[in-house]
């Protein structure tokens, strides 16, 4: 591995002396390396050296296009602000193919990451941190960029899916999620009210992120403040919604995303303020008010939208999610709906909490 990577960033013209490499287990996607060069002047630069996965990303190029155009952009709108910094080849590209796969190296970023988070004061920065780039990118036309995973966040295409995997069985699982099944079908008008507004054009099309969770930012080591976001293989046209309901699905809930024990999972609305005061804080002047009206349905939206994408993959025989036990889709599942129905259960005090939220920051 340390020849390939010497030849990568070669092929990106960093300066210095190959010194050193680690591999870092983050993210379930690509392969992500930490790579240390050292300079004439005797100190040492840190790059991040990433492979992408081509199998999730059937068009990388388009992927890099992407990234260009909006660090660009995200450059130009705060200049002197931390933003990701890709390098590029000779020829002026910010990737490069070995004939296998396609490679992208950026500037390491010293700071701090967490995978989950029950600290209020890192859940609020997150939310700042998603909605100045929502914000940041507001000025930016969506249509610029290319929908590098088509119909990601379109719900109604999941269900799709999903009744197609019921249709066909084709692993003879369908008589065991009847009680799931029933549900799911029970909440499909709900869970699809935003393609629904998407598709009558009530809602309009921004840049999104699509994978808003906590890990997705980089803090402060000493005060926990955000310094950037990061991953933007998703970026692509999508629903404000969409990265508000998804951020606050794997965030509020009480319980892991796979706990068995059902009475442990819950909406936590303590976080779902702090949350909320934190995104809404730089945006709540870029949204139309129709489009704030959306984001406590979205949450329950997202959530349904994974419980469907789990249980498609148990009843396809689990192909696409990494599964640690026999099972392990379903329990998913099953915990993605114990948190929807809360989320019903709460979802006038969550319209209530975004609405305060708005008005607190609205000029």
């Amino acid at each position: 591995m340390q020849e390939k990577l010497m030849e990568i960033g070669t092929a990106f013209r960093l300066p210095g002396t190959f010194s050193a490499w680690e591999e870092l287990k983050v993210g379930n996607i690509n392969k992500t390396y930490k790579v240390t060069y050292a300079r004439e002047n005797g100190l040492e630069k840190a790059y991040i050296f990433q492979r992408v996965n081509t199998f999730v990303f059937k068009n990388p190029e388009q992927v890099m296009e992407n990234i260009e155009r909006v660090t660009q952009h995200l450059r130009e709108w705060r200049p002197g602000r931390v933003t990701l910094h890709y390098h590029h080849t000779r020829d002026g590209k910010n990737f490069v193919w070995d004939g296998d796969h396609i490679w992208r190296v950026f500037n390491f970023i010293p700071s701090a990451a967490f995978t989950e988070s029950r600290d209020e004061t890192l859940v609020r920065n997150a939310g700042y941190a998603f909605g100045e780039f929502q914000d940041a990118l507001s000025s930016f036309d969506a249509a610029l960029l290319h929908e590098t995973i088509p119909d990601f966040h379109h719900t109604l295409k999941r269900y799709q899916a999903l009744e197609k995997a019921v249709a066909e069985n084709p692993v003879g699982r369908v008589q065991e999620v009847e009680d799931e099944l029933k549900w799911l079908m029970q909440a499909k008008d709900e869970a699809c009210l935003l393609c629904d507004l998407m598709e009558k054009g009530d809602l309009p099309l921004r840049v999104t992120h699509n994978d808003t969770k906590v890990n997705n930012v980089l803090f402060d080591k000493k005060d926990k403040r955000a310094l950037v976001v990061i991953d933007l293989d998703t970026v692509m046209p999508g629903l404000a919604a969409n990265d508000f309901g998804d951020a606050v699905r794997s965030i509020v809930n009480t319980a892991a995303e796979d706990e068995t024990d059902l009475e442990k999972v819950s909406c936590d609305l303590h976080l779902f303020r702090c949350f909320a005061e934190g995104f809404l804080e730089p945006t709540a002047n870029s949204f139309t008010q129709k489009e704030m009206d959306t984001f406590g349905i979205s949450c329950f939206a997202l959530t349904v939208e994974l419980a469907v994408r789990f249980l498609t993959d148990y009843l396809q025989g689990d192909p696409y999610f990494y599964c640690a036990y026999p099972g392990h889709n379903l329990v998913r599942t099953r915990c993605q709906i114990a948190l929807a129905r809360d989320m019903q259960c709460k979802m006038d005090e969550m319209n209530r909490i975004i609405a305060e939220c708005a008005a607190a920051y609205h000029k």
